[in-house]
């Protein structure tokens, strides 16, 4: 029995340290196993949480970007339909011949044409629209599709303007006519109550939400002003006044 006592007395036993230290690994290990498990990816409430902004989010931007794109389409519109006048004024000027800048709706196509406002012949005939062989979309070059935007007008006749607001269609075909000199020759531009020129106005407007059929308030125009052939551009309800 002495000789076993003894024996267990030899054998190696832990300090009070190294058991404190094996505690402390051990918690360390599990801490990290811990931390590792709830970083490894999201919890389904978060996943459905960011879903939700992200609904609303979008919700808000939308109809503001809606309105940015459809204001930049007849923005560009807008702008073919300036290069378009000013090329037929420079034609006239060139040329010194008269040109004219044609504008129709042929079933819900927008399109436009320059040519010599009169024929080659002894009675210097004006030509119509039949003598036109070429009409090209308008919105094309710029990517703006027809059913996108919508067109009125207040000319009545060549170079002939209402005192009303552009609210005519296009399904009868406008021109406007410069003569050699880039002015308007026989104009009528209107006046409004000061006496004010009106001008030869091509209006482009974003069509209803409801309606498609009937322009918003959003538009963009051409103004031709004067008699001399100056023009100018204005927006939203300036193209009313």
């Amino acid at each position: 029995m002495l000789f076993i006592s003894i024996f267990d007395n030899l054998l190696p036993f832990e300090s009070t340290d190294n058991v404190k230290i094996n505690d402390q690994t051990c918690f360390l290990k599990t801490h990290q196993k811990s931390s590792l498990d709830t970083s490894a990816g999201f919890t389904l409430l978060e996943v459905l949480v960011t879903i939700v902004i992200i609904g609303i989010l979008s919700a808000i931007a939308a109809p503001s970007w809606l309105a940015f794109t459809s204001r930049q389409r007849i923005n560009k519109v807008n702008d073919v339909v300036l290069s378009i006048l000013k090329e037929a004024q420079s034609k006239a000027v060139n040329t010194k011949v008269s040109y004219s800048a044609w504008f129709r709706d042929n079933n819900g196509k927008i399109e436009y044409a320059i040519i010599q406002a009169r024929k080659q012949d002894s009675l210097r005939t004006e030509l119509t629209e039949k003598d036109i062989n070429i009409w090209k979309s308008l919105g094309e070059n710029v990517g703006v599709k027809d059913n996108q935007f919508l067109m009125r007008t207040n000319i009545t006749a060549t170079n002939q303007a209402t005192n009303a607001i552009a609210s005519k269609d296009l399904k009868t075909p406008v021109k406007i006519t410069f003569d050699y000199t880039g002015a308007l020759s026989d104009a009528n531009l209107g006046s409004d109550n000061l006496n004010d020129s009106i001008g030869l106005r091509l209006v482009f407007a974003v069509p209803k939400t409801s309606n498609r059929n009937e322009p918003s308030d959003t538009k963009r125009c051409v103004i031709v002003q004067t008699i001399l052939g100056g023009m100018r551009t204005a927006q939203d309800k300036n193209c009313d006044k």
